[in-house]
Parts: structure tokens; C-alpha cells; sequence
């Protein structure tokens, strides 16, 4: 399914490369720090979500946040087109009990995203440059 979700246009131009970023999920299935979802609304799946602590792994631009903050990289299913800030927001209510900061990092110019993360209670317009010097918007959502 995730495949399938990678391969769609709309979600490759953020995500290049549908069997690298499957290997990549794969890969971080075992890790102890990465949380992985699938975002569902009664049996329809809707997206994908991972989160992980924002200073496990070295992120530049995650370096003024909190602590305890936790980082998140998202993508939708064909379902899930529309209802991002839906299913993301509900996410966050529950991410949120455990820690104080959520961070998300859209491209600059990914716009439909970023209007689906604002919809989730996420803010923030600084871009900064992630570890492979590519520019990210960095969006907070705090408790």
C-alpha cells in the first residue's frame, strides 16, 4: 500500500524515489526511537506518519527546539487527499501528551501540505536548511 501511495505524482515530487523511500521505512520499522502509522478513519486508510525525537538524529534546523520535541515526516494516501489536517491534528492531540513540541519540515514551496499542517495547529514560516542543505519550512506545534 505505502508503494502504491510513494508511486502516486502528488506524492513523488516530495518523496522521489518510491522504492528507496519504502526501503527507508522498512529500515526504520526495527528502529527503537521511530514511531510509524497509518492514519485511519473507519477502515480507510488515510496516510502515513512517522515521528521520532527532533535531536536523535542531527538536524541543524530542529536545533533550537526543546528538548523532549519530536519530529514528524507525513505523506497521504489517495484517501487521505483533503483530510491531512484532519487526521494529522488528531495525531498531534496525541503525540502532544507526551511531549511538549511537535516539528515538521515541508519544502518551502509545498504548499498544499503546508496548508494542511497549518489546519493541524502547526506554525511557522523560517527556512532554514536541513542536513543535506535542501531549504525546509519549520512548522511547531506546541502543547
Amino acid at each position: 500500500m505505502l508503494a502504491r501511495w510513494l508511486a502516486r505524482p502528488e506524492v513523488a515530487v516530495w518523496w522521489p524515489g518510491p522504492d528507496r523511500q519504502v526501503a527507508l521505512i522498512r529500515d526504520d520499522l526495527g528502529h527503537r526511537v521511530t514511531r510509524q502509522v497509518i492514519a485511519m478513519r473507519d477502515d480507510i486508510a488515510l496516510g502515513y506518519a512517522q515521528s521520532y525525537p527532533a535531536h536523535h538524529w542531527p538536524a541543524l534546523h530542529f536545533a533550537d527546539l526543546p528538548a523532549d520535541a519530536v519530529a514528524l515526516d507525513v505523506f497521504a494516501g489517495p484517501d487521505g487527499m483533503g483530510q491531512g489536517g484532519a487526521w494529522l491534528s488528531a495525531l498531534g492531540d496525541l503525540l502532544l501528551q507526551e511531549c511538549s513540541t511537535l516539528a515538521i519540515d515541508p519544502a518551502p514551496e509545498n504548499l498544499r501540505a503546508i496548508a494542511a499542517y497549518r489546519k493541524a495547529g502547526f506554525a511557522g514560516d523560517d527556512i532554514r536548511h536541513d542536513g543535506l542543505g535542501r531549504p525546509v519550512r519549520v512548522m511547531n506545534r506546541l502543547r
